[in-house]
């Protein structure tokens, strides 16, 4: 069993800082206040049919979740967070480590992960944080945490970040990430290690107006990872007025580090969206580019589900690239809140229909602590990928 346990230096200095006794850190802390832990729990049903596989998936899953953020002294803080994900009931899916392949795909191993374990300065507009923490870029188009699934995306880094009133830096060296497939090795490696670095800086031009550039060197040297390394650097707008919101992004990728293919891919995106009373309407058009068929343009550390459709076809893009058109409604309902989303999928390069998506949720918030959400994706392929349907129904607690 691979140890799951960061190495770097870094995080070493997280786990030992937050481990050292509470007693001792109640006196650096004296006069901030009771240090209190966050436990949660989500309760996952998801059940996947996908054509090709005899097999339907039906996955009970449960994360709990215990996080103790301890407050700052002096500017310093730390924090650390466990995960552990139970199966409940059947093994009626491929998890990627179980060996259950009859089944279609639903990606939450099951054991314990040290999601967070941290040290973080601040002082001013300086912030500095080292150990394993999550990194969230923007819309997460890029660098994300996969929330939605059961074993969060988390990262082994030093990160420096310097905030003022109109403009604002971040940058990230990784040595690790922790991705969403462990605790342990599978089908798909727990880990990429590296030496990764992720840069992004911020400008707000005007009221309603923010332009921002980044600059992801991505290095993965084990698993699947050098075939994901990439050098990644582009330009994003945004823009909000009255009822109205724009927002753009382009992008150039290449080959980087161990990266066995030599490539270059644009990308590029428009949406704009529309609110009207309770309701919020978006149209947009997404393009990840390939170089004459032969390599794509790729996020991997982006919170792919996010993106190109629920039923998570697209997560490895393909060769030939991909178009995305859609349209997405969104509502609030008294406590209750529905979306919509509709896809349409083409080659980048080619322009060969590859299929079409519905999406649907529904989800309720129940007093402070619970929350419920329904979930729906239909996925009709044409020439990438088959016919599949998923839903989840989601139960969660926080207290």
């Amino acid at each position: 069993m691979k140890n799951r346990f960061p190495s770097t230096v870094a995080c070493t200095a997280a786990v030992l800082f937050v481990a050292m006794p509470l007693q001792a850190y109640g006196e650096v802390a004296q006069g901030q206040g009771d240090v209190k832990p966050t436990f949660n729990v989500r309760y996952r049903l998801e059940s996947v049919d996908q054509e090709g596989i005899n097999e339907a998936a039906l996955a009970s899953t449960a994360r709990v979740r215990l996080s103790w953020m301890m407050p700052s002294s002096d500017g310093l803080s730390a924090g650390i967070e466990g995960d552990y994900v139970a199966r409940i009931g059947a093994e009626k899916y491929n998890s990627t480590n179980n060996g259950r392949t009859g089944f279609p795909v639903v990606a939450d191993p099951t054991g314990f992960d040290l999601n967070q374990a941290y040290v973080r300065y601040r002082r001013d507009s300086l912030t500095v944080t080292m150990g394993r923490q999550r990194i969230l870029h923007a819309g997460q188009r890029f660098v994300g945490g996969v929330a939605w699934r059961q074993n969060e995306q988390t990262y082994d880094s030093l990160r420096v970040q310097s905030t003022h009133e109109r403009a604002s830096v971040d940058y990230s060296y990784v040595a690790n990430v922790n991705r969403i497939f462990g605790p342990d090795d599978g089908a798909q490696p727990a880990d990429w290690e590296g030496a990764s670095h992720l840069a992004r800086g911020e400008i707000k031009l005007a009221e309603g107006h923010a332009f921002g550039g980044f600059l992801y060197a991505m290095d993965f040297t084990n698993g699947n990872g050098p075939p994901n390394s990439n050098r990644t650097y582009g330009v994003d707008y945004t823009a909000t007025r009255g009822d109205f919101g724009l927002s753009v992004a382009i992008a150039r990728q290449s080959d980087w580090a161990d990266q066995p293919a030599t490539y270059e891919a644009a990308y590029y995106a428009v949406e704009g969206r529309l609110k009207s009373g309770p309701a919020t309407y978006t149209v947009g058009y997404e393009v990840l580019g390939s170089d004459r068929g032969a390599a794509s343009f790729r996020t991997p550390t982006a919170t792919l589900h996010k993106f190109q459709g629920w039923a998570d076809k697209f997560l490895a893009t393909p060769a030939a690239g991909v178009k995305d058109f859609y349209l997405k409604a969104a509502t609030n309902v008294g406590r209750g809140a529905l979306a919509i989303a509709l896809h349409d999928f083409k080659e980048a390069e080619g322009g060969a229909d590859y299929g079409r998506e519905v999406d649907m949720q529904v989800s309720w918030r129940l007093g402070q602590r619970f929350g419920l959400l329904f979930k729906l994706a239909r996925y009709d392929a044409a020439t990438h990928a088959t016919d599949t349907t998923k839903a989840w129904l989601i139960v969660n607690f926080t207290l």
